[in-house]
């Protein structure tokens, strides 16, 4: 039998996962896909995965992940009901673009969080990887809000942030989870390719 790398971490990954964690795979699979098609429905599977995630992650001593999840159960109540308000006046939530400025603030901001939280992770607890931690974090804490507010460049952020964050899983050996934000890559580019075409 031929022993790829890849076929040896999804064997390991379907012996180490637990149930929780494959219910959760799937319904963030679902939340991006549903979001892919601007679909509310995707911010009830986000609000699931991530309660489950929440406590996955907190197991494994990824602190500021854990952390993360707490915000995006906030952020599912707040994109559900900004994509809702904008439908229920008749009228959809559009997919708009950032300019540069936006960006280049954005970048700078997210640098500073980084360097901060990285380092009292660092100094003050026993987090696994606290600067990648904490840029894997922040930079989904700004991206998130970018998809509830339909920003077109959200899917090429996500593109960076999930690369990282396959890393970051891999090393804590959640390879159901690494194995699911490789799959996010994928979607992500259709994700981006459809937005940007209803743009």
């Amino acid at each position: 039998m031929n022993d790829s790398p890849f076929l040896t971490i999804v064997f390991e990954a379907f012996q180490v996962m637990s149930g929780w964690e494959l219910a959760a795979v799937i319904l963030a699979l679902l939340y991006l896909v549903l979001a892919m098609k601007e679909r509310i429905e995707c911010w009830y599977a986000a609000l699931i995965s991530t309660a489950i995630y929440t406590v996955i992650f907190w197991d494994v001593n990824l602190l500021m992940e854990s952390a993360l999840q707490v915000y995006y159960l906030f952020m599912a109540v707040f994109g559900w009901y900004q994509w809702k308000k904008s439908s229920g006046h008749g009228k959809e939530l559009a997919i708009r673009v950032w300019g540069l400025k936006q960006h280049v603030l954005t970048f700078f901001c997210l640098a500073i969080v980084v360097f901060i939280s990285g380092y009292l992770l660092a100094n003050n607890t026993n987090a696994a990887w606290p600067y990648v931690d904490s840029f894997t974090t922040w930079g989904s804490v700004i991206t998130t809000y970018m998809v509830t507010r339909k920003v077109l460049e959200n899917w090429l952020y996500w593109l960076v942030i999930d690369s990282v964050s396959i890393v970051l899983y891999v090393d804590r050996e959640l390879y159901l989870t690494a194995i699911l934000f490789t799959l996010y890559l994928v979607i992500v580019c259709f994700g981006y390719n459809q937005w940007a075409k209803t743009y």
